[in-house]
């Protein structure tokens, strides 16, 4: 076993020591180990009642971290230790925001009002404000439904900000890639990957050799159209023959040149949807959204 670290007899005894004090049985109970590692934590507490995390030094402000994160009143016990020696302590978040983990940590914490679901269609006020123009929340869930992402998926997205977000939630043991050049949308998804606590999230600046060189390979991309769309897909095509596509865009003119493009790379299976979506106002008169297309597509099948 390496030092500061937990094996799998110590991961069961301290589950069972739980298990056990809060009178509930091991299944109900989710196991998360983030030592040495960079794992989405503040998105695994949200979505889960009772969550016992193992960490290490290399989260000494993870107390701080669930605080910032809204957290302050849940209930928390902690023993610093590899094993359960009597000294585990019951506090609120809030009581602990400044101390520093400095060594192996057991933390359980218990919050009986959060609902176990994935975050599916987030409302955009829950995202960083900045130049992005979010698309809405119900289309959103469509196009994560179409993108039938698993937990150990690689996703490159091309200038598609909230669609990360949600990804990278449920992709929580695979790589999300974003690719931003434009400074602002940067900085935006920046603070978005910060806010929502998604370790998972490479952002890059371009998808030139340079920047594919560092990535691992996706599975599929999802990209925004513009007018370096053909660019976009034979680079990415270089770094996976197999790609599969998802292009979103709102102009009849792509829309129309799409067809060709996919046929001359290679890409078949396309499928063409549209979305159309139309909400209520403070009038109770029907106001249409903006209605995208989603193509889908995959390269190097017969």
């Amino acid at each position: 076993m390496a030092k500061g670290s937990y094996d799998t007899n110590r991961i069961l005894s301290w589950m069972g020591y739980f298990a056990k004090t809060m009178d509930v049985s091991p299944e109900k109970i989710k196991l998360l180990d983030i030592c040495g590692k960079l794992k989405n934590v503040i998105p695994f507490v949200e979505t889960h009642k009772r969550v016992l995390i193992f960490a290490d030094e290399t989260h000494e402000d993870l107390f701080y971290e669930f605080w910032e994160a809204g957290f302050g009143e849940y209930d928390m016990w902690y023993g610093v230790g590899i094993e359960e020696e009597g000294q585990v302590k019951h506090v609120k978040i809030k009581e602990v925001i400044d101390r520093k983990i400095t060594s192996p940590t057991v933390v359980f914490i218990l919050n009986e009002n959060t609902r176990e679901s994935y975050r599916i269609g987030m409302k955009n006020e829950m995202f960083s404000k900045g130049p992005i123009k979010y698309v809405g929340n119900e289309i959103r869930a469509m196009i994560m439904a179409m993108l039938n992402v698993d937990s150990q998926d690689t996703i490159c997205l091309v200038d598609a900000e909230s669609i990360a977000i949600e990804a990278a939630f449920i992709a929580s043991e695979g790589t999300i890639i974003c690719v931003e050049n434009d400074k602002g949308a940067k900085e935006t998804m920046d603070d978005n990957v910060k806010q929502f606590g998604v370790h998972n999230v490479m952002i890059i600046p371009d998808i030139n050799e340079e920047c594919m060189a560092t990535i691992p390979v996706p599975r599929l991309s999802f990209i925004v159209a513009n007018k370096h769309l053909e660019e976009d897909i034979e680079r990415l095509l270089r770094k996976n023959p197999k790609m599969q596509f998802m292009i979103y865009t709102l102009e009849l003119n792509i829309l129309s040149n799409i067809k060709p493009l996919f046929d001359k790379y290679g890409i078949k299976n396309m499928e063409v949807t549209q979305i159309t979506v139309s909400k209520t106002d403070k009038n109770s008169v029907f106001v249409t959204q903006p209605s995208p297309w989603l193509i889908t597509g995959e390269a190097g099948v017969e």
